[in-house]
């Protein structure tokens, strides 16, 4: 089988694990990943990334010229997409910008001219009901009207598109797998030692952005509530609501058992949350946020949670969004917003240690089984078998 991906996700060499694995389950599967040449991921790293070819057997990286830099619903790629097409003849074509995106719709396009007959797939995050108007929309029924197959990142994202009328195949999973070589259970102790942690304290954590919507407030008033414990709150990461939350640490008299940590290498992560004793994701839905064509967000997927999981660290999330999924009987999920709701999880943890253990296993059997790269190369696989046969 030969499978093309495009997508900007793969300019980074550590998001590509899942497609080599889909390369190696079977010997006839090529896959060929197309990335813009140059792309300016802004945030942080803002600045104009030149991708390289790469190629490890029957998998390869090809960066094609492209419009747009810095937006994925606008990008598209030059005249040299059209070799690679004619050449490679790939039978499934899978991109991951969107229902609207303008190059989804020019490889459908192209698929069409060249008499390639591949199969036209697109994976999507979006879980929020949206609107689209003329002339947005000749674009988005034209991509859902020749599409084959749909991989969304949640279940609320097929229910979405549902509602535009989409009637063909899908799979839910999600765009990037959890890497079980660096995400499994290791002590830390030096790491304990170093953020002060003493071991008799329950280290309840936080992994992400510090904004309303991830639900830290909530969190911290939970915390709050049960001073009596003997628990240390670590939050890995930074944001806007970093002030707020310090203030309120103050008010609510935990400041002393707060432990921040901004700054941290990717392939550090996996450290801090094996320092944990549970991660909690308290994720709110919000209607503040606006785009051309909808309204809101909640929580897509909740990537920390499969991360905690692999290293068998118990979770606990609220159910915004895809995070009851994620965690299914593996884990606790509470309303989101509700402080007791949470707090009472919190304590159950704290109070059970054998509760803690036992989600903790669930939780690493799940990982293993659903949400490894391997995994869901496997899934991807028999989701394109299906379309092909």
């Amino acid at each position: 089988m030969k499978i093309i991906v495009a997508s900007h996700t793969y300019i980074v060499d550590l998001n590509c694990e899942k497609l080599r694995e889909l390369a190696k389950l079977e010997p006839d599967i090529e896959v060929t990943v197309v990335v813009p040449r140059r792309w300016r991921p802004g945030g942080v790293q803002n600045k104009i990334i030149e991708t390289q070819p790469r190629q490890e057997g029957s998998f390869r990286v090809v960066p094609i010229s492209n419009f747009s830099q810095n937006n994925q619903g606008l990008l598209t790629f030059g005249t040299d997409i059209l070799a690679l097409l004619r050449d490679f003849k790939p039978q499934i074509i899978q991109v991951e910008q969107g229902a609207k995106a303008l190059g989804y719709a020019q490889l459908i396009t192209l698929n069409q001219l060249l008499g390639i007959n591949a199969k036209n797939v697109f994976f999507t995050w979006w879980n929020l009901p949206y609107q689209v108007k003329f002339p947005l929309s000749i674009l988005h029924d034209y991509n859902l009207q020749n599409t084959h197959g749909l991989v969304a990142g949640n279940q609320d994202a097929v229910e979405v598109l549902q509602q535009h009328g989409y009637q063909g195949a899908y799979t839910v999973m999600p765009q990037l797998g959890v890497d079980d070589s660096r995400f499994r259970p290791q002590a830390q102790p030096e790491l304990q030692s170093k953020l002060g942690v003493q071991g008799d304290e329950f280290v309840v954590g936080f992994v992400g952005r510090f904004v309303e919507e991830k639900g830290l407030l909530t969190l911290g008033e939970a915390l709050a509530g049960i001073k009596e414990y003997r628990w240390k709150w670590l939050l890995l990461g930074r944001g806007s609501l970093q002030t707020v939350l310090m203030e309120k640490a103050v008010e609510w008299g935990i400041k002393d058992r707060m432990i921040w940590v901004e700054s941290v290498p990717h392939d550090e992560v996996p450290n801090y949350i094996n320092l944990m004793n549970v991660l909690v994701l308290p994720s709110e839905t919000t209607y503040k946020f606006k785009t051309l064509t909808a309204a809101g967000w909640k929580e897509q997927f909740g990537h920390v949670l499969i991360e905690a999981m692999a290293s068998k660290v118990p979770v606990i999330g609220s159910d915004s969004g895809e995070i009851p999924n994620v965690i299914d009987d593996a884990g606790l999920v509470f309303p989101e917003g509700n402080v007791e709701g949470l707090r009472g999880k919190l304590v159950s943890l704290m109070e059970q240690p054998e509760l803690a253990k036992q989600l903790a296993e669930l939780g690493y059997e799940r990982a293993m089984r659903q949400y490894t790269n391997k995994a869901l190369a496997r899934q991807l696989l028999d989701f394109y078998q299906r379309l092909i046969e």
